[in-house]
């Protein structure tokens, strides 16, 4: 935080302010005014700047489009700390859980920061992180796999192909729809375009390395031709077929939860799969490390040795 924003946050914290629909901000001694704006306005303004164009991008537009139509008073000139709880409740009682919440109210955290930093808006308020579960992970097994790209290829068989390069690099979907031939080398991919802003490379498998060959060299990359909406269609037609389509579980990203549970369940060590898979923190790919549970064999005899008195 600059120190002009430090003055700022200071002057709100002592100084009890009249609720005008016209604010000063306080940089290096100037008044701004601070006229009021709204979520959507600020969106249209920093969004382009704040988000790369992709599936976050359109997650997250939606999410400030859903949080705008919550807020009792649209249009605002100071973002206060009851209108965030407010929001939070509603969201709860529409049924989002707190893994949700969290993902929505870092995005609306992003945007009014920014628009804070601009002068844009009055104040912020305080942030707090919802508790999450550890929920269950969800990968596919050996015949799951076989009998899902099996269906997906009755579709397309570049949708098989596209499947297969996302189970064996790990790659995010919109990583792997945004894949260009100069990010291909004969054993290698670069994602440049990466949700946590971080490029990184990973080796290629046989058959990922095939289904990336087959592809026509004519277009921008391999996978370009795929329409997103129109391959979720596809995906989840097949896991009806094939008797999945109760499970809620089972979407396109499972296939980067089943790349990551095979490296840890093959002795891969957490720290090699948070690289792969590109995760910010280690704690993400913490979420993996129970299913390493072939490193606690050795605990057994120990245990066996102390039960016996020897």
């Amino acid at each position: 935080m600059s120190k002009a924003e430090t003055k700022t946050l200071d002057f709100d914290q002592q100084v009890e302010l009249p609720s005008y629909l016209v604010h000063y901000q306080y940089r290096l001694n100037t008044p701004m005014e601070v006229k009021e704006t709204s979520l959507r306005a600020m969106f249209g303004k920093y969004g382009d700047l704040l988000w790369l164009n992709g599936s976050h991008k359109y997650n997250v537009t939606n999410f400030i489009s859903e949080l705008h139509d919550l807020l009792d008073n649209p249009s605002f000139s100071s973002f206060s700390q009851e209108m965030l709880d407010q929001l939070i409740g509603k969201l709860r009682k529409r049924g989002n859980s707190n893994a949700t919440i969290n993902r929505k109210m870092a995005a609306l955290s992003k945007l009014l920061r920014k628009a804070y930093k601009m002068g844009d808006i009055h104040s912020l308020p305080e942030f707090k992180r919802q508790k999450e579960k550890a929920g269950r992970i969800r990968f596919l097994d050996g015949e799951e796999e076989i009998a899902l790209f099996n269906e997906i290829r009755s579709h397309s068989e570049l949708y098989q192909r596209f499947c297969i390069f996302l189970v064996d690099t790990g790659a995010r979907l919109s990583e792997g729809l945004d894949l260009r031939w100069g990010d291909i080398t004969e054993s290698r991919v670069t994602f440049w375009v990466t949700k946590s802003g971080r490029s990184r490379s990973v080796p290629l498998t046989h058959r990922a390395a095939k289904a990336i060959a087959a592809s026509d060299k004519r277009k921008p990359g391999p996978f370009s031709d795929i329409d997103q909406q129109r391959f979720r269609i596809a995906w989840h037609q097949a896991k009806d077929v094939i008797g999945l389509g109760d499970d809620k579980d089972v979407v396109p990203h499972i296939l980067r939860h089943t790349c990551a549970s095979r490296l840890v369940q093959g002795g891969i060590d957490i720290r090699r799969v948070q690289m792969w898979l590109g995760h910010q923190t280690l704690q993400m790919t913490m979420r993996y490390a129970h299913l390493a549970s072939h490193d606690l064999d050795m605990c057994v005899p120990i245990l066996e040795r102390a039960a016996s008195g020897k």
